[in-house]
């Protein structure tokens, strides 16, 4: 199964082919802002295993948390392609993926992953890390930038994007956990990790003279 893999959810955007999980190229970027060269990576993979586009048959992507602008970047790319190609489609957590690049690096044990939630707080999610394998203790949950400086100063493990620990979810990764499932979506149904309702501020109405 030739699959594409996306993961635009941190500053550190990545592209990877993959045929049954085996990575064959990865591109990656690193943006400060919101933009992304999403089909110049694309491209790139492509170019340097010399896949066609029709041999994709699998697109699967990070869906956070994270950017929401990378993740929905993701998305729009995804829908296209399946419109244009027919490709199947798989999400993944974005967490999972940091889970499956700590145990590359192996930091292992019971490692907190954090991902910037903005408005001074951290999605958290905390794993058991092992060489055998990742397991989920406690699922994300949004909490205070101030509570995990104080966690850290006690000797707990924090690792994340925006972390000391540095760590980033990784394409390759995703489509490593992708070729383990079969739960394939329509394009309309992909949406982010979000943990909070959205809210919008309504602009002031002025009077019409």
């Amino acid at each position: 199964m030739m699959i594409l893999a996306l993961e635009f959810s941190s500053a550190q955007r990545s592209v990877a082919l993959a045929r049954d999980g085996q990575p064959l190229a990865e591109a990656s970027e690193t943006t400060g802002g919101r933009g992304t060269d999403a089909l110049g990576l694309v491209a790139r993979v492509l170019a340097e295993t010399g896949v066609a586009r029709t041999a994709v048959e699998v697109i699967a992507l990070g869906l956070g948390p994270g950017s929401y602008t990378g993740i929905r970047a993701a998305i729009a790319v995804a829908q296209g392609w399946q419109l244009a190609n027919g490709a199947k489609l798989i999400g993944v957590g974005s967490v999972e993926s940091l889970a499956a690049q700590a145990q590359a690096e192996k930091l292992f044990g019971r490692v907190h992953l954090a991902v910037d939630a903005q408005r001074g707080e951290f999605y958290v999610a905390l794993w058991e890390i092992t060489a055998h394998g990742c397991t989920e203790i406690s699922p994300l949950k949004i909490v205070p930038a101030t509570a995990i400086a104080a966690l850290q100063a006690t000797g707990e493990i924090y690792a994340g994007p925006e972390m000391a620990r540095a760590l980033f979810p990784s394409a390759s990764r995703t489509a490593a956990l992708a070729a383990q499932r079969r739960e394939f979506v329509a394009g309309e149904k992909l949406e982010p990790v979000y943990l909070r309702e959205a809210s919008f501020a309504k602009a002031p109405v002025g009077r019409v003279l």
